[in-house]
Order: C-alpha cells, then sequence, then structure tokens
C-alpha cells in the first residue's frame, strides 16, 4: 500500500463532507473514488465541482474497493454506516460526535476490532498547531478557561450545542490532562431551535485541575480560545489565528513578566487530520484520535448534558425542553 495512491470514498456530501471531498481530492497520495448522498442533486453538484464519482448506493460503496472512507453521514447514520464500511475491509474516519449513543459508539469499536481495521474520529481541532504547542509545553495545569462562541447557522441543528461545539474542547482537555474527571456541573438552555444552543459546564479532574467551558452557536461573534494556568507561568491559545502565547514569571524582567509566542506551523486542521488518518491506513499504525479517545469525548459530552437537564429540572425552567436523546 506504501506505493499506490490510497483510494477513499466519503459519505455524506454536506457542509462537512464537501469539505472532506475538497481536502481528500487534493491531497497527495490519494485517489478521491467517489462520494454517496442521499440528496441526489447535492450529490451532483459536489461532485461536478471536484470530477468525483458518485456512488449509486452504501452498497456500491462498500463494494467499490475503497482502502478508506470519511463518514460526514448525520450524527444518528455513524454508527450504521460506519459499521458497514468497517464491516467491508475498509478503515473510516467517522466525524465527531463518533455516535449518537455510547451503545453505537462501542458498536463502531468493537466493528473496527473485528474486522482489524482503522477506526478515527473527527476531532480535527486536535490536529490544530494551537493544540501542538500546548501540547509541548504542558507540565501541571491547575485551571483552563475555554470559550468556543459561533454566529447561528442552520446546520448540525439535530444535536445539541455540547455535541456539536463543545466536544471540540472536551475531548482536548481529556487529551492534555489524561486524567479522569471527578465532577461535572453544567447549565444550558434552547435559544433559537428546540435544542440546547448555549452551554457552561465546570469540570473537574481527578490531578486537581478545574475547566471551565462556554459553547455557544448564537453568539454575535466568533470566538475560539483556550487559556490555562500553570504554577508560575499562562498559555493563551486562539484556535483561529493557530497560535500560542506564553506568559511567565522572568527574573530581571521591569515588568516582573515574560510574554513568549510559541511556534506554530500554520496549516488547515482539516488537511492535517486527513493526512495524518491516510498516513495510518498506509503504514497500518493508530490514530492520534482513536475510537477509545471519540468514546471518551462522548461520555463526558453526555456527562454535561445530563447535568444540563438536572439543573433545568430543578429550577424549573418551563420554557426549556431538552431532548436527551440525540
Amino acid at each position: 500500500m506504501n506505493d499506490k495512491k490510497i483510494r477513499v470514498g466519503v459519505a455524506g456530501a454536506g457542509e462537512f463532507g464537501r469539505n472532506h471531498v475538497r481536502v481528500w481530492s487534493a491531497l497527495e497520495g490519494v485517489e478521491l473514488a467517489g462520494i454517496l448522498d442521499t440528496n441526489a442533486e447535492r450529490a451532483r453538484s459536489i461532485a461536478a465541482e471536484f470530477s468525483a464519482k458518485i456512488f449509486p448506493s452504501l452498497e456500491a460503496m462498500a463494494a467499490a474497493g475503497l482502502d478508506a472512507a470519511s463518514v460526514a453521514v448525520p450524527t444518528k447514520d455513524h454508527a450504521s454506516i460506519g459499521c458497514r464500511l468497517l464491516d467491508a475491509g475498509i478503515d473510516v474516519l467517522v466525524e465527531k460526535p463518533m455516535a449518537a449513543s455510547m451503545e453505537d459508539a462501542d458498536r463502531l469499536i468493537v466493528s473496527a476490532n473485528r474486522a482489524g481495521r482503522i477506526l478515527q474520529v473527527g476531532h480535527v481541532e486536535r490536529f490544530n498547531p494551537a493544540v501542538a504547542a500546548a501540547q509541548a509545553i504542558i507540565s501541571r495545569p491547575m485551571f483552563f478557561e475555554v470559550h468556543r462562541l459561533g454566529v447561528f447557522t442552520p446546520r448540525s441543528l439535530d444535536i445539541d450545542v455540547v455535541y456539536d461545539v463543545m466536544i471540540h474542547d472536551l475531548d482536548i482537555l481529556l487529551s492534555l490532562l489524561g486524567s479522569p474527571v471527578t465532577d461535572v456541573r453544567a447549565v444550558g438552555i434552547p435559544v433559537v431551535t428546540d435544542k440546547v444552543d448555549i452551554a457552561h459546564a465546570r469540570i473537574e479532574f481527578q490531578s486537581g485541575a478545574v475547566a471551565n467551558v462556554t459553547a455557544s452557536r448564537v453568539s454575535i461573534e466568533r470566538v475560539r480560545k483556550m487559556r490555562f494556568f500553570q504554577e508560575h507561568e499562562y498559555i493563551s491559545l486562539d484556535f483561529a489565528r493557530q497560535d500560542a502565547l506564553r506568559i511567565r514569571v522572568q527574573t530581571g524582567s521591569p515588568q516582573g513578566v515574560g510574554f513568549e509566542k510559541i511556534p506554530t506551523q500554520p496549516e488547515e486542521p482539516l488537511q492535517a487530520e486527513l493526512r495524518a488518518f491516510a498516513d495510518c491506513v498506509r503504514r497500518r499504525t493508530p490514530p492520534v484520535v482513536d475510537g477509545a479517545a471519540g468514546r471518551r469525548a462522548l461520555a463526558l459530552a453526555d456527562r454535561v448534558m445530563a447535568s444540563i437537564l438536572e439543573h433545568a429540572g430543578r429550577v424549573q425552567l418551563e420554557a426549556f425542553t431538552p431532548q436527551a436523546s440525540r
């Protein structure tokens, strides 16, 4: 496989899926074999834009001799489509959240293990250069302040903002800390949909670290920032700018502190993610964000959502009718 192009297909040609098609079509060492979408008009449009073939069915896609596939369909269909492709001997990258339930997440993991296939979960922010910079300097952080705010767009409205937006930062926190969660307290409300559109969570870890995490898809500005504090220093990450700033005590400085911009190599995170997945497919190596990591992020998102529901019930917020199912 190292000497031939990897044949890749994309299931789902919505906003996320189109971006997968765009990146795969330009990635070196990859052949975009085709796309699958239930919306025939959308499939024809994307196929024409990127000179791609259209698979007439999931069965045709599974039988097309693919090496790998991106699954960017609605969350409720991740497990059924992902498992079908894995069972067909195809390595799979499934978008986040990895599944609509923990049971479906386990189905994906079992299918991958049974078929001896690679399963990667699309937590794309793990491939943001700012996160890589943080991983290089993190020691023993005690406090995180995280904001991921976006303006309203008519996409991913089938799931709560906890699973659509906040889950990125839950995954990053779990990867940076490597520590079990001991307590979760959260609040969230619907604003323009019948799902939770804005949420805040306070998460405590066994290491002693505490994280305040806010996510919104109804804000008037786009903010994607994480700040964390460890002994004698403060780290500020900006995911949109892909940069990291380190502020720490500096002996001899007139201000008593020094400012250091941590070197980063700017790159579209999705491109880095898909290239890393392709490398795993070629080399048969485990992905950075495997099924177990995706499952941990989903489990924590479930705990945040459960706390939101508990809070809503406790304060008897009449207009709030969040749905526990995704």
